[in-house]
């Protein structure tokens, strides 16, 4: 009888933009998805293969209990077989409180609160009073945060400014917000006085609130009439609203909002610890709690390894294999204390892999979504050799990659195509690499790294002075002016912190364009996101003397059935979720007497149906012309004016946000690796964009690991020589053709990518 072969069968995929697509993926492999972005392969990895396979896990267990679980609906596809169960490390940044650490992500920290409290002397009670979330545990004075944040009145106030004129420069506590709107309408305060004209009675009631003791009541005016609100004084209402809380959790305003009208310095009772001073006096081998979570993770695994209690030991064998996890992935130099808001890209990236990789099981499908993000091409290598162990341990590795290095190593090469959005969905070749033949990413193979010889002429400069910003070594560096700078180095060597922070510090006027989140939503579409949609919902009203909310699917011209959703998800109890399309708009969202309406010949839905192309043709309104078109500058023209933001891959959304600002001139531009989640052809579109904004007068400065961006810089900053306390040095500064001789890493890896040797 022939040995049936042990792989994955999908059948009729019909997800997103993918035609109907069929594939066998064998076990036991590394197999890499590669392709344009947008061309379809997060469709088949995560929106197919991951979601049903997540799904029938989930049906293994009790309904009771898989009513507390995420519910899957069944992917677009006639069939999927022989699924394995999946573990997945996706791309997007890792997501934290301000207490978030390196400990706490990893599940280290709770077993070193048990090991103290089981072994550390003096004796103090349970694990959970070594936490500085307990009551017991946490610092009186700082509640727990390790800093004291105070606001600072002439940081929050501007006394030559009356307050309809924001003299409160803090956004809730101005106009913007409902309590600016209330101190303004309440009758306590003349909203049209400036600050430095009030009495001092006035000022006091406004900043302080009333004497103790006292309280004074304003109206406050709501749907149901005016109703009495106690007013407390700006500096006590934003101490208890905004320092006195996890500030991470509030939604109006972000945390840079508050520390930018507030004082910050380390807590002096705790030591930035958070713990309460009686937790602290508790140690082991003359270590206390708060000095083990600052020890290098190097020095902690040798501290572990020295304890000789018994019950000690076993616990401390329980944290080794995550330390020991962390190390094996060049970041022993972390610590357990080590925020996770401050780690690079490749440093969290690693996490994330090194959190999922301690596990014995296998016939696994590990999914990673482009692990190389972040990495320094010698990093690569070592995420290779960890692919491939995974692989040895029986499990199949799916990878959505475009970093070649990582493709080169793939036992199979799946490549979808041939182009982005409605031009992909194909799968346009699955087989060995000496069998790729022909297709971008073949191309991009065979393609030689192509360094600038003749960079611009540099007439100007921005200049950092001793920057000392986390590990940076006291560095002064001049980053050239209207020009292409790239700012490389390997993970952890400071890049991040001398361009996000120092230098944003120093020119504030900097644009910002990092791989966050935008905020993505099914109700968000590329015209609202480029604020064009108003001046679209302006010219059909114009036109038809209809209200303006006729033309918005979230207002009046909603579809009555389904909202403006264009889907309805019926209610079916404890049973599989189930997405249809609205029957009544046909899933277009609106409703039929919006549809009756239209502008040079096509309706609201036909022109959000057009492409970024053809929307250049078809609008002569010269605001719209140009957003439009710097979507299409980005390599965005297939993407239609209705898409919604929650539809886009990463490359995508990171292009979006870039033509978000490309109307600017005279700026200067920091892109935070924006080769991110692009293949290879994707970034000489990029560069080219790159290169006519200089051309306009701009700077361009890009954190950047890929060869392709660095060679073509006019000027390259390397920061080194490793991570961590060994980065934060100046190794290099020149042009790719100096960096081409330089004894650097980054140099080393240009030699090799090139025909040019020293």
């Amino acid at each position: 009888m022939p040995k049936i072969k042990d792989e994955i069968i999908l059948r009729g995929l019909k997800e997103n933009n993918l035609k109907n697509i069929d594939l066998n993926i064998p076990k036991g492999k590394i197999i890499v998805f590669t392709g344009l972005s947008g061309s379809g392969k997060s469709s088949v990895v995560f929106d197919t293969l991951a979601t049903e396979s997540r799904r029938q896990m989930t049906l293994n267990y009790p309904l009771y209990v898989r009513n507390q679980m995420p519910r899957y609906e069944r992917p677009n596809a006639e069939l999927m077989k022989n699924l394995s169960p999946v573990v997945v490390i996706e791309q997007r940044s890792i997501e934290g409180n301000s207490r978030s650490t390196v400990g706490t992500y990893m599940d280290i920290n709770p077993l070193i609160r048990l090991l103290f409290s089981r072994i550390g002397s003096p004796s103090i009670g349970s694990a959970n009073d070594f936490s500085s979330q307990s009551s017991f545990g946490r610092c009186p004075k700082c509640s727990g945060f390790g800093e004291v944040v105070a606001p600072d009145l002439n940081k929050l106030i501007d006394y030559n400014k009356s307050l309809r004129e924001y003299a409160v420069k803090f956004k809730p506590l101005s106009p913007s917000g409902w309590q600016g709107r209330w101190m303004m309408t309440g009758g306590l305060f003349d909203p049209d006085k400036s600050i430095k004209d009030y009495s001092e009675e006035e000022l006091q009631l406004l900043i302080y609130g009333p004497p103790e003791g006292e309280k004074v009541y304003a109206p406050f005016h709501t749907k149901n009439g005016p109703q009495p609100h106690e007013w407390d004084g700006l500096l006590p209402r934003f101490t208890r609203l905004y320092i006195n809380r996890d500030i991470s959790k509030l939604r109006e305003v972000s945390q840079e909002d508050i520390f930018a009208v507030s004082t910050r310095i380390l807590c002096p009772i705790c030591q930035g610890s958070g713990l309460n001073p009686q937790v602290l006096e508790c140690k082991i081998n003359g270590l206390n709690i708060a000095e083990y979570n600052h020890l290098e993770l190097s020095d902690l695994l040798e501290e572990l390894k020295n304890i000789n209690n018994p019950i000690g030991r076993s616990i401390a064998q329980q944290a080794i294999p995550h330390i020991t996890q962390l190390i094996d992935m060049s970041l022993g130099y972390l610590s357990l204390s080590r925020n996770m808001g401050t780690l690079s890209g490749g440093e969290a990236q690693r996490v994330k892999i090194a959190r999922h990789l301690g596990s014995s099981l296998n016939n696994i499908t590990y999914i990673f979504d482009e692990p190389s993000a972040g990495l320094h091409p010698e990093e690569v290598d070592l995420l290779i050799q960890m692919l491939k162990a995974i692989k040895d341990q029986y499990n199949t590795v799916v990878v959505i990659e475009h970093d070649l290095s990582v493709i080169k190593v793939a036992d199979e090469i799946i490549e979808m195509g041939p182009g982005a959005g409605i031009n992909g969905g194909e799968v346009v070749y699955q087989g060995k690499l000496e069998g790729l033949k022909n297709t971008p990413t073949a191309i991009a193979i065979n393609h030689k790294l192509k360094i600038n010889k003749n960079p611009r002429e540099i007439k100007n400069y921005f200049t950092i002075k001793g920057a000392s910003h986390n590990n940076l070594k006291n560095i002064s560096v001049n980053i050239p002016g209207n020009v292409l700078v790239s700012i490389c180095g390997v993970s952890g060597s400071g890049k991040s912190t001398l361009m996000l922070e120092a230098f944003t510090e120093l020119y504030p006027e900097t644009i910002v364009v990092g791989h966050g989140s935008i905020g993505v939503s099914n109700r968000s579409t590329l015209a609202t996101y480029m604020g064009i949609m108003d001046d679209i919902r302006s010219i059909f009203s114009k036109e038809t003397k209809q209200p303006v909310g006729l033309f918005s699917f979230n207002s009046l011209g909603a579809c009555r059935i389904c909202k403006g959703k264009g889907e309805i998800i019926p209610e079916v109890a404890f049973a599989d979720p189930v997405t249809i399309p609205c029957e009544a708009c046909g899933g277009n969202r609106y409703s039929d007497e919006a549809l009756k309406y239209s502008y040079q010949g096509k309706n609201i839905v036909e022109i959000l149906d057009l492409t970024i192309d053809e929307a250049i043709d078809f609008f002569n309104i010269s605001k719209i012309i140009k957003r439009v078109s710097t979507l299409k500058d980005v390599g965005l023209g297939y993407l239609t004016l209705g898409q919604t933001t929650s539809s886009l891959s990463g490359g995508e959304i990171q292009r979006l946000k870039l033509a978000s600002h490309l109307q600017n001139e005279g700026e200067i531009y920091l892109l935070d690796e924006p080769s991110l989640g692009l293949h290879k052809k994707d970034n000489e579109t990029l560069l080219k964009v790159f290169q006519n904004i200089i051309n306009r007068g701009n700077t361009v400065i890009m954190i950047e690991h890929n060869l392709d961006f660095i060679v073509a810089s006019d000027w390259i900053i390397e920061l080194g020589p490793g991570g961590g306390k060994l980065g934060g040095h100046i190794i290099f500064e020149g042009t790719p053709v100096e960096l081409l001789k330089a004894n650097t890493l980054t140099g080393k890896w240009l030699r090799d990518g090139t025909n040019e040797k020293l």
